[in-house]
């Protein structure tokens, strides 16, 4: 159980339902906190786009990607608030994830537009986000995005609710379905 701890992602992403072969595309991938872990539940089949917009990032994150000779892995300058900002192509993924991202974005709906039109017709989004604002870690509590203010959102881009999931004690997570 998470509860309370902060995010594992080698614990959080069992509860994604990935499946080897699938095409997954890590949205705010930052240093790559999930490339490892994703690149291994996908298998040599599968594919990973780890998309981030700060340019120190993608390179801090590809040189973590040849170093750990993650093949499966592709790195993108992205903006995911801008229409084709991805650079992916339209309905290339089985599933995205959004792990502390939405709450910097400052076009929120403009970001799960975006990411709608990377997923396949049936493909999955997994937002994680802030909870709270917790000891001087994460967002000032201006910035904190409820559940439901997420779910909202994501809602009005096109996706359908499925379900919440754990996401330790500061985090919520939720599931939804492209339709």
């Amino acid at each position: 159980m998470l509860e309370r701890s902060f995010i594992i992602p080698e614990k959080l992403v069992t509860h994604f339902h990935l499946r080897p072969g699938d095409r997954v595309g890590d949205f705010g991938a930052g240093t790559g906190n999930f490339v490892t872990v994703l690149s291994r539940v996908v298998g040599p089949t599968g594919r990973v786009y780890a998309c981030e917009i700060q340019r120190n990032l993608v390179e801090t994150l590809a040189a973590r990607i040849r170093q750990e000779h993650l093949t499966n892995v592709e790195v993108i300058w992205s903006d995911i608030e801008a229409d084709g900002g991805t650079k992916l192509e339209s309905g290339a993924l089985d599933a995205a994830i959004l792990i502390n991202t939405l709450f910097q974005s400052d076009d929120r709906p403009a970001a799960l537009r975006e990411i709608n039109r990377t997923l396949r017709v049936g493909g999955k989004l997994l937002l994680v986000d802030w909870s709270e604002s917790w000891g001087g870690v994460g967002p000032q509590p201006s910035n904190v995005l409820s559940s439901d203010e997420a779910r909202a959102i994501a809602e009005t881009a096109g996706f359908t609710f499925e379900r919440e999931f754990e996401s330790g004690g500061h985090h919520y997570g939720l599931s939804f379905r492209k339709h």
